[in-house]
């Protein structure tokens, strides 16, 4: 199986294992993964969140680690990735207002390619316009959200994934094992033991 090129969209406040892990995990198969961020170079870094489960209402907020991009942004031709992926975290609902990020989400879900998005990276394909009739998963609170931009919002399991055609999601990080799994399997690739 030759190499994907896969795109991942992300910004300030990312959630930490949302994009660190994803990155690491798909070079670590052998895909190249390019990580941007508009009005950002390579080489600079984005901050990020831990976002954390504690028995509150809703998540805690911890300062993450820098993640460090390799490619950037105003420099980007979707047209020469396979693949994207979008975190989480608090980036996706700034992001989403750039429109050079709308116009590369739109290329992905009306190209079919597969898209990779968990926990608040369902934000900025709800504001791309690109879920009515699809059924997503997505942390909690981005259920109205979802449903109105025409999509179907599943309640899954924090460690569940949902696969609806060319797109994978999940509710946060805990499900990256199933997540990660499933947007392999969109891609091609197969891991022998």
């Amino acid at each position: 199986m030759p190499a994907k090129r896969i795109l991942i969209l992300t910004g300030d406040y990312v959630e930490d294992y949302e994009v660190m892990v994803p990155y690491q995990a798909l070079r670590m198969v052998g895909h190249h993964v390019d990580a941007v961020c508009p009005d950002k170079l390579a080489g600079q870094s984005v901050r990020t969140a831990v976002h954390d489960f504690e028995g509150a209402q809703t998540y805690s907020e911890k300062p993450g680690h820098n993640f460090e991009l390799n490619a950037t942004f105003a420099d980007i031709q979707e047209s020469s990735y396979d693949a994207l992926v979008v975190p989480g975290g608090r980036a996706p609902e700034y992001i989403r207002l750039n429109p050079r990020v709308i116009e590369i989400v739109r290329h992905f879900a009306t190209n079919n390619k597969p898209i990779a998005v968990i926990c608040h990276g369902i934000q900025i394909l709800t504001a791309a316009n690109v879920l009515s009739g699809r059924s997503v998963t997505a942390y909690y609170a981005c259920e109205p959200e979802v449903t109105n931009a025409g999509g179907h919002y599943v309640k899954k399991g924090v460690t569940e994934a949902l696969v609806d055609g060319n797109l994978v999601t999940a509710v946060a990080w805990p499900g990256h094992p199933a997540w990660l799994a499933e947007f392999l399997k969109l891609l091609g690739t197969t891991i022998t033991l």
